[in-house]
């Protein structure tokens, strides 16, 4: 089951089972009280109703790129500690370290992350990088970046790196799209699956062929049983405003969720991220916490987890915002929001 919460305020509506007891420190305490009193943010009652939970039970995560700071000057323990009071059942990894204060293993921190009923989900590791041979990246260190994943029981391992190695145009994509089969075989030996996250420019056009969508090529190149996709749905709907039409002008409009709705078994993970619409800027959007923006996150989750496979649930979604004014306030309030959201009217 999905742990939820404990908080006082939430303790009369959420339950959860009892906390391991690892102490987070004193330090952690302190950022703990100032993230509990910035947490109640102006739309915490948006979504709340009577009914089904919209977020399906052990399947709450957070990119872990979020906590970094905390991670740097606390270490992970502290952080997990949070998290699990917080009622997060998972954690992806944007790097295993990320200036974590004092040296740890992968068996520590897989052992670790156990402790606090954490599951490690997924990692994020770099595409290429064709300037060093040494780089820790699929492209040039393929054995060592899944030697690590399958160290720490990771059953998703995957870049944040766009297709664009080999430029923008419908063949560069389609080489893209071979490198990403291959390290999906490679993983799929391991027992893992290899995924792709999305940012906004994946939804531009070839500048080769410009009535082509850049996903739409490598969604249709890469075999769906090797490679998968994580939806950053806020980056998936700043593209939506960002390239909902062609460079000529003509109208290319998409809706994010379709793409979902199409395949679903091709999307085991999600960025859950929030934005304030915004037409003045670049992308549509600026950047917040969960619930405070105005993408719909309600509707996204129900229509996506009506889909099912096999009659069980297994989409994954971790909360991010790659630069929260207060990294444990927007983790708390994030997991306080999606835990809410109801199937029912608000109201009902």
């Amino acid at each position: 089951m999905s742990r939820t919460p404990k908080d006082p305020e939430l303790a009369r509506r959420l339950s959860r089972r009892n906390v391991l007891g690892v102490a987070a420190g004193a330090t952690a305490a302190t950022l703990l009280s100032g993230a509990t009193a910035q947490a109640a943010g102006p739309h915490s009652g948006h979504g709340h109703g009577k009914g089904r939970a919209v977020l399906p039970p052990g399947r709450l995560g957070i990119q872990l790129y979020s906590l970094r700071d905390k991670v740097s000057t606390l270490g992970f323990a502290p952080v997990f500690a949070e998290l699990e009071k917080y009622g997060y059942d998972e954690i992806e990894f944007a790097g295993y370290t990320q200036g974590s204060a004092g040296a740890i293993t992968l068996a520590q921190l897989k052992r670790l992350a156990k402790d606090h009923g954490l599951n490690p989900i997924g990692s994020h590791v770099n595409y290429y990088d064709d300037n060093n041979p040494g780089a820790y990246s699929f492209a040039q260190n393929l054995t060592k970046v899944l030697d690590e994943a399958e160290a720490l029981g990771l059953k998703h391992i995957g870049t944040a790196s766009g297709p664009f190695r080999y430029g923008s145009t419908v063949d560069g994509w389609k080489r893209a799209a071979e490198d990403f089969n291959t390290y999906g075989a490679a993983a799929r030996k391991r027992g893992m699956k290899f995924y792709q996250h999305n940012h906004a420019e994946e939804f531009s056009f070839a500048t080769d062929k410009p009535k082509v969508r850049l996903y739409d090529v490598l969604l249709a190149e890469t075999d769906p049983d090797l490679v998968y996709l994580e939806m950053d749905i806020y980056w998936a709907f700043c593209a939506q405003f960002r390239f909902g039409k062609r460079v000529d002008g003509t109208p290319a409009p998409f809706n994010p969720i379709d793409y979902v709705l199409k395949q679903p078994d091709r999307y085991p993970l999600f960025h859950v991220k929030d934005g304030t619409r915004d037409d003045s800027v670049r992308d549509g959007y600026r950047m917040t916490d969960v619930g405070d923006g105005d993408i719909d996150y309600k509707n996204f989750l129900s229509r996506v987890t009506a889909r099912t496979h096999r009659g069980r649930t297994y989409h994954h979604w971790q909360t991010e915002h790659d630069n929260p004014v207060e990294s444990l306030a927007f983790a708390r309030k994030s997991s306080e929001h999606l835990h809410s959201l109801r199937q029912g009217r608000c109201g009902d």
